[in-house]
């Protein structure tokens, strides 16, 4: 598995991810394990979590996958094998919500414990929070870093201007830096994270982490009408793709899978990871057999021509 470094840390990662979102969602607790040893044999040692997922499920309250990753580690003594990456600042209910030091502190506990873990190897500010100062939020880290608790940090669903200011006040006070940005990024999603944050990332060597690289799983073909919709958990998100634009990416996607003996899912991944300033894609799998899909997006490399034509095909619309 390709590895690149993980923002200016001193620390490899591979460059697909594997999204921690399904587990206690679409994958149950009882598959769960089978999945994440198949993952981590096939070299998927990257897991991204949170302690939001899964909260949206019906009878959830948050913590489900961080819970299920946790006992995995715990019972076959994986964790030393693992980069294990996780965030804090969504609405968890009763109050307990953004980056404030006070409630960072308690977060990370509450991770830890459900985790089984004594440290945390990238955590990340899950999105901007406009009512704490950036200075509050970075001198928690820092003592988070000093604690042990933490290694690095990374900022998810930040604005551009937002990120730079982070970056500045870390600079300027001396406190940790975000060493990662997770944007929402992907063939259908390219604004703003192009014009607005990809600059940013660049300027201060951020590594890049995009999440739904998929786009709700829409990039692997498999919903091509409305009726493909029905039945799946992210029928709702996937609709609105079904359109002019996004039939033809999924043609373009088809024509450069076929000239390369591969599939859609793997090329879009492939096309994302080829993107400048990228580190790592997040991914995730519902069963073992689509593992091979982020395994193999890892070994693509897409000539320039097949680049050109996802490129044109998925160029963001002017309004």
């Amino acid at each position: 598995m390709r590895t690149r470094q993980l923002g200016n840390a001193p620390l490899d990662v591979p460059v697909v991810t594997l999204g921690g979102n399904v587990f206690g969602w679409t994958v149950t607790e009882g598959d769960s394990p089978r999945l994440l040893d198949a993952a981590l044999d096939a070299g998927l040692n990257f897991i991204d979590t949170a302690d939001l997922y899964s909260r949206w499920v019906p009878g959830h309250t948050g913590g489900e996958s961080e819970s299920i990753i946790g006992k995995w580690m715990r019972s076959t003594g994986k964790r030393n094998r693992v980069i294990l990456a996780t965030k804090v600042g969504m609405d968890m209910g009763d109050g307990k919500v953004g980056l404030s030091a006070a409630y960072i502190e308690r977060a990370v506990e509450d991770s830890l414990r459900r985790l089984q873990t004594d440290r945390i190897d990238l955590y990340q500010s899950h999105q901007d929070d406009a009512a704490t100062p950036l200075e509050e939020t970075l001198a928690a880290y820092q003592r988070l870093i000093e604690k042990g608790k933490v290694r690095y940090i990374g900022a998810s669903n930040y604005k551009g201007d937002r990120l730079r200011e982070a970056m500045e006040t870390s600079r300027r006070n001396h406190l940790p830096v975000y060493q990662t940005l997770q944007p929402h990024y992907n063939l259908m999603e390219r604004e703003p994270y192009e014009s607005d944050l990809a600059p940013v990332a660049a300027q201060y060597g951020l590594g890049v982490l995009p999440y739904f690289s998929l786009a709700s799983g829409f990039l692997t073909g498999k919903y091509r009408t409305p009726a493909d919709l029905q039945g799946h958990a992210r029928g709702a998100s996937v609709g609105r793709y079904l359109n002019e634009r996004g039939l033809g990416v999924l043609a373009a996607l088809d024509e450069v899978a076929a000239s390369t003996n591969s599939n859609p899912a793997r090329v879009a991944l492939a096309w994302l990871i080829a993107r400048s300033g990228i580190t790592s894609a997040i991914a995730s799998a519902t069963r073992v057999e689509q593992l091979s899909d982020l395994t193999g997006a890892a070994g693509l490399t897409l000539d320039a021509g097949a680049l050109e034509k996802l490129d044109r095909a998925s160029a963001p619309v002017a309004v």
